[in-house]
């Protein structure tokens, strides 16, 4: 399979430890496509227990702190609209002393944020106390986001009283990015820090999931009456968002966190793999290649066209480097030697990889490959 899709960025290699999942949790996963997700749906759905919606403040004060070297690790609420992963917090929360009673700016108090709006399932259980798509976040941004769907937002931005836009650590409401794939919606969208973005995607995932027999009766911009869950803008930006956005340990020790609290987990967290090979060919269309070759797929620079992809490279590849779901190094090859414009990558389980290729000339390259 081809694809001239390239993607220049930094790469920022995280380790991190690998999910506890209970042994034969997800042995009834067989299926591809939206068989898949059905089988999800099932085993999520069996093992949740509804906790209460206020429930969930015992449990953000112990499992939602910032108890990460990555960011601070000083214990305050980890709130995903403050956090700046690029230097000091803006302000900090101390988890129940700084609960939201009032407030009229940001920075004041944090509350509970139904990351899918309550409105769109009328305040209903199991939905509204369901733990999965409930974050701590300041109250004013959270106000501030309301009901309006997550994208990628354009030049014009919304302006309020109480708070600035972007808010203090780069969060921003405004229109939304309505071109190229990601075209078909023209309305206000919420767009969070880029750190934050592949939670926010997995979140999605997890509840079209767990509620797919109810969503066709719910009225909301991201959703679709159709098996596919989302509609093909939000589909294609929260597709973008997890695959540029990988796991963090957070979210990892939350979902384990979360199947002790309420039964059940993120199957996206734990098995990221899932996402694209449900939305297989979205995925592909973005640029995430899936190959049929168990072990290996080969690499051809330009100008040859054959292959499984194609990168704008001319001349030597300095190196090529394989990570992992978890951002994990699992393969690190220097000087590698091309023969007839091909090199192959053999010895690679099935799953989900980033390849970046380092070219002399050009930089580095990054594409998504999923190998069954």
């Amino acid at each position: 399979m081809k694809s001239n899709f390239t993607l220049l960025f930094s790469f920022v290699i995280v380790q991190i430890g690998m999910a506890q999942i209970p042994a034969g949790y997800y042995n009834t996963a067989t299926g591809t496509g939206y068989t898949l997700k059905t089988q999800l749906s099932a085993i999520i759905t069996a093992g949740h227990v509804d906790q209460g919606y206020d429930a969930f403040d015992t449990f953000t004060a112990v499992h939602d702190l910032d108890n990460y070297t990555t960011y601070e690790n000083d214990g305050t609420i980890l709130d995903v609209y403050s956090e700046n992963p690029n230097g000091v917090d803006p302000y900090n929360y101390t988890p129940i002393t700084d609960e939201c009673g009032n407030y009229n700016a940001e920075g004041v108090c944090y509350n509970k944020e139904h990351v899918i709006p309550q409105s769109i399932f009328s305040q209903n259980y199991p939905m509204r106390s369901d733990a999965h798509h409930l974050l701590p976040t300041d109250g004013r941004v959270n106000g501030f986001r309301s009901n309006y769907p997550f994208g990628n937002v354009g030049s014009n931005l919304i302006s309020q009283s109480g708070i600035s836009n972007p808010t203090l650590n780069g969060s921003k409401l405004g229109n939304y990015v309505n071109t190229g794939l990601f075209a078909g919606y023209s309305g206000t969208v919420f767009e969070p820090v880029d750190e934050f973005k592949g939670d926010i995607a997995r979140i999605y995932f997890y509840f079209i999931t767990r509620y797919e027999s109810q969503i066709a009766n719910w009225t909301y911009d991201m959703f679709t009456t159709t098996s596919q869950g989302l509609s093909n803008p939000f589909l294609y930006t929260l597709l973008d968002w997890h695959l540029n956005d990988p796991v963090s340990q957070k979210e990892i020790d939350r979902n384990n966190a979360l199947y002790n609290y309420q039964g059940n987990r993120n199957p996206y967290v734990d098995h990221p793999e899932y996402v694209c090979q449900i939305w297989s060919s979205f995925c592909t269309t973005l640029g995430a290649n899936t190959f049929t070759a168990n072990t290996s797929f080969s690499i051809y620079p330009n100008p040859s066209q054959n292959g499984d992809f194609n990168i704008s490279t001319k001349h030597t590849l300095n190196s090529i480097t394989i990570y992992n779901v978890n951002g994990q190094i699992v393969q690190h090859i220097i000087n590698p030697t091309v023969s007839n414009k091909v090199y192959t990558i053999s010895n690679l389980a099935s799953g989900f990889y980033w390849v970046q290729l380092l070219d002399g000339e050009n930089g580095i390259f990054t594409t998504k490959i999923i190998v069954n």
